[in-house]
């Protein structure tokens, strides 16, 4: 990914995703990790939140997708995610990393997460 950058890291939400029966009546805490890439030099120039990606409302956006219909895949939500961040113009592309720490896995571990990348076509 080449170009300037917004990051967000850590975004929380409760979701009810998985393979497994428990996983979608319970559910569990997701984190979500988002890199975009875009062009920042307009909102440099006009110093306007209009001219860029306001981090804070895409925050509220990736929330909603995790906490949103249930899927069985973390691959899945990546997608949706990855979708949604897309949706906005000014975004050439984004990475997205879903961390399923509550992952139903029998030894110890420390994350479980599925990194993806994708482009605007």
């Amino acid at each position: 990914m080449t170009g300037d950058r917004i990051i967000l890291t850590g975004l929380r939400g409760f979701g009810y995703h998985g393979v497994f029966e428990h996983e979608k009546r319970e559910g569990q805490e997701f984190v979500v990790d988002v890199e975009i890439t875009l062009d920042t030099r307009p909102a440099a120039a006009s110093d306007d939140v209009a001219d860029t990606v306001h981090y804070g409302e895409l925050a509220e956006e990736v929330v909603a997708v995790v906490e949103g219909d249930p899927v069985d895949l973390v691959e899945t939500l990546a997608q949706r995610i990855a979708d949604t961040v897309l949706g906005r113009d000014a975004v050439d592309a984004v990475r997205v990393t879903v961390h399923k720490p509550g992952a139903p896995i029998t030894v110890p571990f420390a994350d479980v997460a599925v990194t993806i990348e994708r482009t605007r076509p």
